[in-house]
């Protein structure tokens, strides 16, 4: 007798879907082992803190002012009465202070001590004028003339040392100096020298200037500062 199959209960034409189902439970099983989180146990128990309230009530009182005691009684003023019969032992003389007319005031006059102020030439209303230049037209003529009047008369009369000469030393010496309110020159100092040597002969050719007319302000002769260089150069 044949045996007939019955084609519904053939399991072999489902292995594939079988083995597909198996393989997404595995790898869901995996998966799931993988993602297992486990937690340690908690925080041990601290116990439990006793607190005790302190209710304890502070009383308030009731701050009384009082007023400030009153101020002493002022003291009583003793007026003294004196008898009017104690006699002067000498009497104030005042003399009068009112004069007549046939009386001489004398009238005693304060001389003025006249300011030593050095005043600059570059504020001064008429400047100090060299010897021969007081006949030019303008004070700015006359203050070029006196510019060139001393130059020359440096130029004549330096005398230039012998040991700046061998050392081949020179330069431009600024002398400072003042002319008086009676025309000499005075106060003759070097404000910028060269060497020691070059400073004392500019010195000593300044001191020989002659006498200036001396410089005026405001109608009044006064003092007049003034700086000038003096070159010393080897040919």
């Amino acid at each position: 007798m044949e045996l007939k199959k019955n084609p519904e209960a053939d399991l072999e034409k489902n292995r594939g879907v079988f083995t597909l189902v198996g393989l997404v439970l595995s790898l869901a099983l995996v998966i799931g082992a993988l993602e297992w989180k486990t937690y340690a146990k908690g925080p041990d128990d601290l116990g439990t803190l006793d607190m005790i309230e302190d209710d304890e009530i502070i009383p308030v009182t009731e701050r009384q002012n009082t007023p400030p005691p009153p101020p002493p009684p002022a003291p009583q003023e003793i007026i003294q009465i004196v008898e009017n019969n104690v006699e002067l032992e000498e009497e104030l003389e005042i003399q009068s202070t009112e004069t007549t007319q046939d009386e001489v005031v004398e009238v005693v006059e304060v001389e003025q001590e006249e300011s030593e102020e050095v005043f600059s030439f570059a504020v001064i209303e008429k400047k100090a004028i060299y010897p021969g230049c007081e006949n030019e037209a303008t004070e700015e003529a006359r203050f070029n003339c006196m510019n060139l009047s001393l130059q020359k008369f440096f130029a004549k009369n330096v005398v230039y040392p012998e040991q700046a000469k061998t050392l081949g030393v020179q330069g431009k010496v600024f002398v400072s100096f003042v002319i008086e309110k009676d025309g000499r020159v005075a106060n003759v100092e070097v404000a910028r020298g060269v060497d020691p040597s070059l400073d004392a002969a500019a010195v000593a050719v300044v001191k020989k200037l002659p006498k200036m007319i001396p410089a005026q302000n405001s109608g009044r002769q006064v003092r007049m500062g003034y700086t000038i260089p003096i070159s010393f150069k080897l040919q």
